[in-house]
């Protein structure tokens, strides 16, 4: 049996989130000693390990739970978390294109500042380079 201070080190979280885990029902409660330590066990270090490396592989916490229920069901959670990581697969994809599509628009931003001279519109505004995407402005466009 393992008091939460050599859990902790054992599986590598800190004692405050093994307490959350069992708050919301990740890891079952803990058996109590005589002298109210919690006390936990094998199964719970290797509970405890699967869920941080699925936190590592950024599995949120709602879907951990579902898998460890499946394990618990005695039923296999494979088909559930091929779904789950095909789902993050294309979030991540997406997340991807966006942050390249940002970096793009930065890159045309610095290179279209190192153009300009120091006198354009740099009084008068924040920064031109930001308010107008690097470009002027067209004459008689209003935002909508």
């Amino acid at each position: 049996m393992f008091r939460i201070g050599e859990l902790s080190t054992l599986a590598g979280v800190s004692a405050r989130t093994i307490r959350y885990y069992e708050k919301i029902g990740l890891l079952p409660p803990a058996r109590r000693a005589d002298n109210g330590y919690r006390l936990y066990d094998e199964a719970d270090m290797e509970r405890l390990r699967f869920i941080r490396r699925a936190r590592a592989l950024d599995f949120a916490l709602d879907d951990i739970k579902e898998i460890l229920a499946f394990r618990e069901r005695g039923e296999p959670p494979c088909r559930y978390v091929m779904d789950v990581m095909s789902a993050r697969i294309e979030e991540i994809t997406a997340r991807i294109r966006d942050l390249e599509r940002l970096r793009d628009e930065l890159t045309t931003l610095v290179e279209a500042g190192r153009r300009l001279p120091e006198d354009l519109q740099m009084n008068s505004c924040v920064c031109h380079l930001i308010e107008t995407g690097g470009v002027e402005p067209r004459r008689g466009r209003t935002e909508e």
